[in-house]
């Protein structure tokens, strides 16, 4: 029973709660949700072509196993190692990769892992090792690894032309003044099973 100049009663979850109090309440919470929205927006920052100021590094991929490199050289080409990487925009660095030849591939990828192309004819399908293929065009081999980890569209064609691979030690990029990093320093556990391997002592034929 409600008696004049009473507030309305209403009972919500088996407890008896007074409907004046329970306005008074959502409109509180309501206003301070408001103002914590105006104080502290929510943006998401999306960076433009124009804004990108690029850098040139160079990669020494002596002993270096194919894949791991191809993945750190595509994240760089990406943009990923930044904080203003975004997803529609190249916002990556140009990659010189030197001595290509002397990359590995761990087990008896050398002999059973194939590389294929096609002439686009029926029947012109061609395939080679890997062992042939770094012996003849080791760029090559290189350039295909990091291809397949960059996007299938213009901006990763577009990012792809930023690689640069050499066969030996010599490039004609000094203009660039590109950074030397050490990928290896990030996998201490294959430079630690690469030391071991060297210190090991030559079996006898």
């Amino acid at each position: 029973m409600v008696l004049p100049g009473m507030p309305a009663l209403t009972i919500r979850g088996g407890a008896l709660y007074l409907a004046a109090d329970l306005a008074v309440r959502c409109r509180s919470r309501i206003a301070l949700r408001n103002a914590s929205l105006s104080e502290t927006p929510m943006r998401t920052p999306s960076t433009r072509a124009a804004d990108v100021v690029r850098q040139w590094f160079i990669v020494d991929a002596t002993d270096m196993p194919l894949g791991r490199l191809a993945t750190e050289v595509a994240t760089i080409l990406m943009g990923k190692h930044r904080a203003l990487y975004t997803p529609h925009t190249d916002t990556g660095d140009g990659v010189v990769v030197v001595n290509a030849a002397k990359v590995k591939l761990s087990g008896q990828k050398l002999d059973k892992k194939l590389a294929y192309r096609h002439s686009g004819f029926p029947g012109g399908i061609r395939s080679e090792t890997y062992r042939s293929l770094i012996e003849r065009r080791p760029d090559f081999a290189i350039e295909k690894a990091v291809k397949g980890m960059l996007p299938k569209s213009s901006l990763g064609r577009g990012m792809l032309t930023k690689l640069k691979v050499y066969a030996d030690a010599n490039h004609p990029h000094a203009a660039q003044q590109p950074q030397s990093i050490d990928l290896r320093a990030r996998f201490p556990q294959q430079q630690a099973e690469a030391a071991a391997v060297k210190a090991q002592p030559a079996k006898a034929v």
